[in-house]
């Protein structure tokens, strides 16, 4: 136990020098580890779709300060991710395409980026790379129709300058999740660390 708190040595770092072979091995074979993994339970792929939404913020606050069109940008940001996320919109995506209960759906598959001014980008991630191009779409579709038809009512919380364009609906080339490099260079870091634990301290002459 004495030997993980103790400060190291210039002994310490010449074996770790010496042992270049073992570093070598030990970066391949874990590449190599990295990479039977990605084979065996590769992740999933993960297709995108994109939406412009506008707030014109300049004809909602032609004369106001930069504070209040801040405010105003985040309170409607807000409500816009409710409405991506609501019950409507993802059972529309359940119902269209499937994939699992609009429960599973939120928690498991379906993810917003960094929403704000501009493109909103709708992800959407399965083992099926067309049933995950087709599931991103659908949702930004169904979230553009439903911010456009809230914006509409006289009666709706939104702000009635914002505007949802679906710009990136059809079924583009989809991607893994993790790329192969990621296991590779998990799997290399992690088994250096096995080697370079062993050398330090199984390994330690008397």
């Amino acid at each position: 136990m004495n030997l993980l708190f103790a400060a190291p040595s210039s002994d310490d770092l010449i074996r770790l020098l010496k042992a270049w072979r073992f570093w070598l091995l030990g970066a391949a074979a874990g590449a190599l580890i990295g990479t039977a993994v990605y084979l065996v339970a590769p992740p999933n792929y993960r297709g995108r779709a994109t939406v412009n939404v506008d707030f014109h913020m300049e004809q909602a606050w032609p004369q106001n300060s930069d504070r209040e069109q801040f405010y105003y940008l985040e309170r409607e940001t807000r409500k816009l991710e409710e409405i991506a996320m609501s019950d409507a919109v993802i059972n529309t995506v359940a119902s269209q395409v499937g994939g699992g209960s609009v429960q599973q759906l939120r928690a498991e598959k379906l993810q917003l980026s960094q929403p704000g001014n501009g493109g909103w980008h709708f992800y959407a991630d399965d083992r099926d790379p067309r049933k995950a191009a087709q599931m991103a779409s659908v949702w930004a579709q169904a979230f553009a129709q439903t911010v456009q038809a809230q914006v509409a009512q006289p009666s709706s919380s939104l702000e009635h300058f914002i505007t949802a364009v679906p710009t990136q609906t059809e079924e583009s080339a989809t991607h893994r999740v993790v790329s192969l490099s990621v296991y590779m260079l998990s799997g290399s870091v992690v088994l250096l660390a096995l080697v370079g634990f062993a050398i330090l301290f199984l390994h330690r002459p008397a």
